[in-house]
């Protein structure tokens, strides 16, 4: 269907397009989630329809926080978390059974609440609220999308994608992972960036940071941990940190437990380093800023970073977190390695003189840079929230 095709059978609606989002619980979840709801609504906006959208999620979860504050309409249902391991035995735990036992109620209340909005699509982004949701629009006979972030499927889509309409994945890779039965109903969209992500400005980073001191002939650094930071990243960046400030501009988001610590550190560097480090606990508003400005992230490699650092065309040292469900974060650095667009540093490779092996070769060459960068850009896809509008649009009509 082109997309004129599609245009008139949303004008022959009459109405307002019914959508019914779920999924959360951590932001990989939520924002793509998000994002789908703003590019969703502005895609119909332009055309003069209106959405009517319902987020189902838990009452406790960070998506009930989001869509409070967005003003989207929102819902609960009870679900539980089952915990994974390796040995079977400890799947029967008594968290995992008291879970299970919230199971049959979540569903009923899920099959109610689809029931009642009679959603055009559901659209799934992952998470175990996302299961009872998802298997209500099958047993309602509403058109299910999943939407997979990471390399493999997550537990809930993995749940979920015999029952969907279509499986939105995140890359060409994740196509050969998927069960055969459901290969036919999977596209790639990508994941979606937020777009303001796209926007910044590296100068702008310049002046609403202070970042006066930094020397422009040099490449800039930027050191994430996520909001929470990263203990790991931050004692291996600190070990290295006086060599690093003679190779590049340092911007390390080091979160709110270590920000003392760092600053304690940052006060006894050299006269000539200092000006050139910038230390913070948390980068907010100016993200897109200091993202443009960078040259080199060192970071976590959540599904939502990858997708933020390949639509830039960052490069990168992946630093993935161990204890990420189903090993998710060394799939998705491994992958974007395997692409040529960054360097995973996995286990025991995590340490200062691993960061330092990684990240020199980076910074003593301008020419591996533009090549990563290019590799990340190839690797990319900036217009996944339109991609994924598209794809709900199309079903839902």
């Amino acid at each position: 269907m082109t997309s004129a095709d599609l245009d008139r059978r949303l004008a022959a609606l009459g109405r307002p397009f019914r959508l019914i989002v779920t999924g959360g619980g951590t932001g990989g979840h939520t924002y793509p989630a998000l994002t789908a709801i703003r590019t969703t609504s502005a895609r119909l906006a332009g055309l003069g329809i209106g959405l009517d959208v319902l987020w189902v999620g838990t009452a406790t979860g960070l998506e009930a926080r989001v869509a409070e504050r967005e003003g989207i309409p929102f819902k609960t249902v009870t679900t539980g978390k089952i915990r994974r391991s390796s040995n079977p035995l400890k799947l029967a735990s008594p968290a995992n059974i008291k879970d299970m036992g919230r199971v049959p109620l979540g569903a009923a209340q899920a099959r109610a609440i689809v029931s009642e909005f009679k959603p055009d699509v559901v659209l799934s982004t992952g998470g175990y609220v996302a299961v009872p949701v998802g298997l209500a629009a099958k047993f309602c006979r509403r058109p299910l999308v999943i939407h997979e972030q990471t390399v493999r499927l997550g537990l809930a889509n993995r749940a979920l994608a015999r029952a969907a309409t279509r499986v939105a994945v995140s890359s060409e890779s994740t196509l050969p992972l998927l069960p055969e039965s459901v290969r036919n109903s999977a596209v790639v969209t990508g994941n979606p960036v937020r777009p303001e992500v796209l926007t910044g400005r590296p100068d702008k980073a310049i002046s609403t940071l202070g970042l006066a001191g930094f020397d422009r002939t040099l490449p800039t650094v930027y050191v994430t941990g996520g909001a929470q930071g990263s203990v790991q990243i931050n004692t291996a960046v600190r070990a290295i940190l006086p060599w690093l400030l003679t190779q590049a501009n340092v911007i390390h988001q080091c979160g709110a437990t270590s920000i003392e610590e760092s600053r304690q550190y940052a006060a006894q560097l050299s006269g000539d380093a200092r000006p050139r480090y910038l230390v913070t606990d948390f980068v907010g508003p100016e993200l897109p800023d200091v993202l443009a400005l960078a040259d080199v992230v060192i970071s976590r490699s959540g599904a939502g970073t990858i997708a933020e650092l390949t639509a830039l065309g960052k490069p990168a040292v992946l630093i993935p977190l161990a204890t990420s469900a189903g090993n998710e974060q060394e799939h998705n650095a491994l992958h974007l390695q395997q692409a040529g667009a960054a360097i995973a540093l996995v286990k025991g490779a995590v340490t200062p003189e691993g960061l330092r092996s990684a990240v020199s070769p980076i910074l003593a060459s301008p020419e591996k840079r533009q090549h990563m960068a290019q590799q990340a850009r190839t690797a990319g896809r900036p217009d996944a929230a339109d991609r994924l509008t598209e794809l709900l649009l199309s079903v839902g009509v």
